[in-house]
């Protein structure tokens, strides 16, 4: 039997994005960022956590649970939570959940400011406060939990209270000082940094960060 031998080559990894971002504020923004990560039409290039206004709407209505489901079964399969930074967007309490969840899964973590992409008026707007700043870890009783800063102090976070594991590769807290997430993940600008040709290499490096 004649064989040829060679070096088999590596499957590319496939790493799928789960947008985090302000719905009501920043939409227009974000499709141009999902835009650009899916221009290529590359197999490797997926992106998830993009519900229309009206699945949004309707989860209302049922409560925060919902809410809380609908995100989950978005992130599934995903590798990468990109948080799209604008002017309002650490504020609001489903962008830390979903943060939340990224620890849980063991995504890797990155910020990209989209203040100075035009809306659909061509307007950009302030730089808003970093939401990975926002979010932590901390140690207590033997176990790693999530906090959130409000008011300028850290607390346990409320909507996930369980322990946590953290990447291997992430500095672990050793006690009640609080590690922000931002400290494990890049934080860049779309539009000063050129995201539309390196948008891909930055998701790349966030998912080496955690091995994935």
């Amino acid at each position: 039997m004649v064989g040829v031998w060679g070096t088999i080559p590596k499957p590319v990894a496939k790493r799928r994005v789960f947008f985090s971002f302000h719905y009501q504020n920043d939409v227009w923004k974000v499709n141009q960022v999902r835009q650009s990560w899916r221009r290529d039409k590359e197999q490797s290039r997926e992106a998830e956590g993009f519900y229309d206004a009206s699945i949004w709407e309707r989860s209302k209505l049922t409560g925060p649970d919902a809410l809380k489901r609908l995100i989950r079964d978005g992130m599934q399969n995903t590798s990468v939570t990109c948080v799209l930074v604008g002017e309002e967007t650490y504020a609001r309490r489903w962008v830390r959940y979903e943060l939340a969840r990224s620890v849980v899964k063991g995504n890797g973590l990155l910020g990209v400011r989209i203040h100075l992409m035009g809306d659909r008026n061509g307007l950009a707007s302030p730089q808003g406060p970093n939401p990975l700043d926002y979010m932590g870890v901390y140690f207590t009783n033997g176990a790693v939990r999530l906090a959130e800063q409000r008011n300028g102090k850290w607390g346990k976070y409320s909507d996930y209270t369980q322990s946590v594991e953290l990447p291997p590769t992430w500095r672990k807290p050793h006690d009640n000082n609080v590690i922000k997430l931002s400290s494990y993940a890049g934080l860049y600008c779309y539009r000063s940094q050129r995201g539309s040709e390196n948008f891909a290499s930055w998701v790349r490096q966030a998912a080496a960060d955690v091995g994935r």
